[in-house]
């Protein structure tokens, strides 16, 4: 099966609103794992954890236990932004996504319980998404 048809990569087509990233920042140097809500001449808005913290994160989430870590939404300026990824496989080396997925036994996406209204160009990110 493909990944792509697994859904647990984004469709091709480029980093865009409601892909999973991870993004290296600068000044001071950081690694963030989300999703990208808005990528613009100012900055990025993310709805993100920093990377450190993954493995955590999806160690409490496949033990069901309440999740004292998860996703928060930000605004980082462009000037911090050094590198933008797509989550996605390269090689033998699974994407975070996927390393969710097989651990937790459901996508992110279903983990959250929403696609956060980003695929579908929606916007308005008012509600809450658990984390």
């Amino acid at each position: 099966m493909r990944p792509f048809a697994a859904g647990l990569l984004p469709e091709p087509g480029g980093i865009r609103p409601g892909a999973l990233v991870i993004v290296h920042l600068v000044s001071p140097t950081e690694k963030l794992w989300g999703f990208l809500d808005e990528l613009a001449g100012h900055g990025l808005m993310l709805r993100a954890l920093s990377l450190s913290t993954f493995e955590d994160w999806m160690a409490s989430a496949a033990r069901q236990e309440p999740q004292t870590l998860g996703l928060a939404t930000l605004f980082v300026p462009l000037f911090r932004v050094e590198k933008i990824f797509l989550d996605e496989d390269v090689g033998e080396v699974a994407s975070y996504q996927r390393r969710f997925a097989e651990r937790v036994g459901v996508t992110v996406q279903e983990y959250l319980g929403a696609d956060l209204g980003l695929e579908s160009g929606d916007d308005d990110l008012e509600g809450e998404v658990p984390s």
